[in-house]
């Protein structure tokens, strides 16, 4: 298998899905790392791709001038059927290159918060009716037409959703491990100021290993449906 890899900062990367590539033994991992190299592979030529996220906003285009070729890239890879998964900023992508508004969300969601399952579709991934993830955004899309909504919280209605069978995107950080968070919080701390829904250092720091354990058999849930032959 194929992986593509769309990394936009290096304190983002791929944290547990490294185990899940590891236990599959048959993947061959390549990068765009945007802030090294913009350049950009043949959708054709790839089995899986994954956009991760990263601090800057869709629609910062003039400042980081490769954002339109990686959305023309994420709408070519939707219209081959390529699995596709994004995370968080790779999530805004998706919906925006699908033509959906991505702007500032009611509130910012850093932290250790719920989401909840929507009615089961027809065709679509199934999430627990209800699971505590890792959230680090500020901004939210409306669902691009044609998509299923998966996934709401309190404060984000659009937290995860699916186009077509082989594409997903997801607000939240299915994939954080201690590490990753740590990560995050190292390079974006100036975020975590008083809000309702900003969680404290400490507070970011106190889950337990059933936690991770939890959202990381949920991420590798995710891919193997992404990745498994089922008909369009």
């Amino acid at each position: 298998m194929r992986l593509h890899v769309l990394q936009h900062v290096p304190f983002e990367g791929l944290g547990s899905i490294t185990d899940w590539l590891s236990a599959r033994g048959d993947v061959n991992v390549t990068y765009t790392r945007f802030f090294e190299d913009a350049r950009l592979p043949l959708v054709s030529d790839l089995d899986l791709i994954i956009a991760l996220g990263g601090p800057m906003s869709v629609n910062e285009e003039e400042q980081h001038q490769w954002l339109g070729a990686e959305k023309r890239f994420l709408s070519a890879a939707i219209k081959n059927g390529t699995p596709l998964l994004g995370i968080c900023l790779g999530a805004q992508l998706i919906a925006s290159a699908l033509g959906a508004r991505v702007y500032p969300g009611p509130a910012k969601e850093i932290g250790w918060y719920p989401v909840f399952a929507e009615p089961a579709q027809p065709n679509a991934f199934a999430f627990p009716a209800e699971v505590r993830v890792f959230h680090w955004h500020g901004e939210t899309f409306d669902l691009p037409v044609g998509a299923v909504l998966l996934t709401h919280s309190a404060v984000c209605r659009h937290q995860a959703f699916q186009v077509g069978p082989r594409a997903m995107g997801l607000q939240f950080h299915l994939e954080t491990t201690p590490a990753s968070a740590e990560s995050m919080i190292n390079n974006c701390a100036d975020e975590l100021v008083t809000e309702p829904y900003i969680q404290s250092i400490q507070e970011l720091r106190s889950v337990s290993d059933v936690h991770y354990a939890t959202i990381n058999a949920l991420m590798a849930s995710v891919l193997d449906y992404l990745v498994a032959c089922r008909p369009s």
